[in-house]
């Protein structure tokens, strides 16, 4: 018969099992065990599901109007839900349902290309000011913060009512030149930190060039919050693109499906028609919760502190 497991060998064992678990492995088990996490995950899969699979799992033609909706639209009335029409007619005789999943398509579309755009001109603006540092630092810095200064939302009015014609690129391009000094100051904080590290001292005076020290040793391990502030960004860059959208500085041709878009349609008819306006508002609102939902627990997994 076996002798009881003492308080020190039950320690040793729980030693024994995080014994050579690397930092992305510990955060990757601490996000499968975290609700949060799980949920916000989940909504983002199914987000992205419907985006991508949208005009097969669109019934109708979003931009054609039908006869037997038609029909039922009075100025006082418009069709609500019926069969063959989850979610009713909007106020031109379209599908609702098929035009609520199309828009996903163009949220998702916005969303990333604004979010890779902003991360990819940040990454280029922290790297030359955290690694070169001197009047380089000094010059880009100051235009951060000059960034930084002006609320995101009336930076990105600002720049997209500078175009000409309002178009989904304008809007991209608009929040995307939002979220460049975020990604910036961030990594350049981030490589400010590596830049006195142990290896990158080591590899200096072993005399690696200063581009490989900067590209293979310090924005590598000063990547990491950079990527988990994209996840974050990727919820702002949806509400700022609706609500550019929203306010007609986005696509204005309205056959086009997009949330924003659609929710500023809906205002003329909230007393007629409230369920306009509530399906896609609440499409925006659970798609940010999901980023953000999700950004959060990758922050507290990848955060040293929260290792247990």
């Amino acid at each position: 018969m076996s002798a009881p497991t003492t308080w020190a060998q039950r320690r040793r064992d729980r030693i024994d099992d995080t014994a050579g678990r690397s930092l992305s492995a510990d955060a990757l088990r601490r996000l499968r065990r975290s609700p949060t996490a799980i949920v916000g995950a989940v909504i983002i899969g199914l987000f992205v599901l419907v985006s991508v699979f949208a005009p097969l799992l669109a019934p109708h033609d979003p931009a054609q109007a039908f006869p037997q909706l038609l029909d039922q639209l009075r100025p006082g009335a418009i069709p609500g839900p019926q069969p063959g029409f989850p979610l009713g007619s909007d106020q031109n005789g379209r599908d609702e349902f098929s035009r609520m999943i199309l828009a996903s398509r163009q949220t998702l579309l916005v969303g990333v290309l604004a979010t890779v755009f902003g991360l990819a001109a940040g990454v280029v603006i922290g790297v030359l000011a955290g690694a070169f540092g001197g009047w380089l630092d000094t010059v880009l810095m100051r235009v951060t913060d000059v960034l930084l200064s002006i609320p995101s939302l009336l930076l990105a009015i600002s720049v997209a009512a500078l175009a000409a014609r309002p178009s989904q690129t304008t809007v991209i391009i608009a929040v995307a030149l939002v979220n460049v000094p975020i990604f910036a100051r961030l990594l350049r904080g981030s490589m400010l930190a590596q830049r006195d590290s142990d290896h990158v001292l080591a590899a200096t005076a072993l005399g690696v060039k200063r581009r490989a020290v900067v590209l293979r040793h310090m924005l590598p391990n000063a990547i990491g919050p950079v990527i988990v502030q994209a996840t974050l960004t990727l919820a702002t860059a949806i509400l700022d693109a609706a609500a550019l959208s929203f306010l007609g500085l986005g696509d204005a041709d309205p056959a086009r499906a997009e949330w924003g878009l659609m929710l500023a349609s809906a205002q003329p008819y909230l007393d007629v028609r409230p369920g306009l306006a509530v399906y896609p508002a609440i499409a925006i609102i659970v798609v940010a919760l999901g980023f953000t939902l999700l950004g959060e627990s990758l922050r507290e997994a990848i955060d040293p502190k929260g290792r247990r």
